[in-house]
């Protein structure tokens, strides 16, 4: 039985820890089988999202205090420098660089490593019945594969404090109070949750994604001027390329998926908030039209780098803002 399975449907891959005999417990094999999974999924051309979650009743209880950890009590100071380059699980540390979104589904038990492992993706989901913390403490040791900086990073120096001192598991909804997940719901609904956030995630640009999340971990820690820095040149070199043009263009066509926005046609069925009409329609029975109404335009074009994007005619139904 592979310890570590990796799947790939519409675009997602599915890593899934498989030991649950053992709460999923990290040993040095499923380490090395993680590693090969991130890696994988890092070059995979037919998969932008990954999930990332746990067989039976645990996402992962952590490093297998059997094996794993005797085997490295006893290792050089060599061995430890080395190491350093290398965290458990592979996106912990050494892959946590994958420009990819990553979400954990976190279907139970998420102690120690799991825990760690955990932090280590994008966006991170919790079922009602999941538990989190970090349990090193209680073994003589602490956190070593990034659970330390990120839950400073998430949630704060208070909450890291406490998390890693009492070495106390919480349930998930603390953990959404913390930021350490966003969302929590039945555990039945858990994987249709996290691919419904996956799909979500496919539908808009995959290079503004990977942008973005670059931009967003770059921050870290950086002072103000920094960071606005950092956006601006990410966020506007992204605007110049091909892709943005023609989602640009299906916006302005009213042909882009997923459409956000209130109706155009007056017919539609919905409760209109006070101070907002279908220009060109009726007004409260009134026969005069609200102010903010324009006039019908003709189309109209800008001009981008290298492109021309045709914007529409005012449409007389469509809604406007006052």
């Amino acid at each position: 039985m592979l310890k570590v399975i990796y799947e790939v449907r519409d675009r997602i891959a599915h890593i899934t820890l498989n030991r649950p005999a053992a709460r999923n417990a990290m040993d040095g094999e499923m380490d090395s089988l993680l590693w090969r999974s991130f890696a994988r999924f890092r070059v995979d051309d037919e998969a932008d999202v990954a999930i990332v979650t746990g067989a039976g009743e645990a996402f992962c209880a952590g490093a297998d205090l059997k094996t794993l950890i005797p085997a490295r009590m006893n290792q050089s100071a060599w061995w430890v420098r080395q190491n350093a380059a290398r965290g458990l699980g592979g996106i912990t540390r050494g892959l946590h660089d994958i420009r990819k979104p990553l979400i954990a589904a976190v279907n139970g038990w998420a102690l120690a490593a799991g825990f760690e492992l955990a932090l280590a993706c994008d966006i991170r989901i919790a079922s009602e019945q999941a538990q989190l913390g970090s349990f090193e403490a209680r073994r003589g040791f602490h956190h070593m594969d990034g659970g330390i900086a990120r839950l400073v990073d998430i949630a704060g120096v208070g909450a890291a404090l406490e998390l890693v001192l009492t070495a106390e598991p919480i349930a998930a909804g603390r953990a959404q109070q913390l930021g350490l997940v966003t969302r929590v719901v039945p555990a039945g609904d858990l994987l249709s949750e996290a691919e419904a956030i996956a799909h979500k995630l496919l539908r808009n640009s995959q290079d503004a994604l990977r942008s973005a999340k670059e931009t967003i971990l770059d921050m870290i820690g950086r002072r103000l001027d920094d960071q606005l820095r950092i956006e601006a040149l990410n966020g506007w070199a992204i605007v110049r390329d091909e892709e943005s043009r023609q989602r640009l263009q299906n916006f302005y066509d009213r042909t882009d998926p997923d459409r956000v926005g209130l109706p155009t046609d007056s017919s539609e069925q919905y409760q209109r908030p006070h101070g907002i009409a279908p220009c060109g329609g009726a007004w409260d029975g009134l026969a005069n039209l609200p102010s903010h109404c324009p006039p019908k335009r003709s189309a109209a074009t800008i001009a981008l780098p290298g492109a021309s994007i045709q914007l529409p005619a005012s449409d007389s139904n469509r809604t406007r803002l006052p």
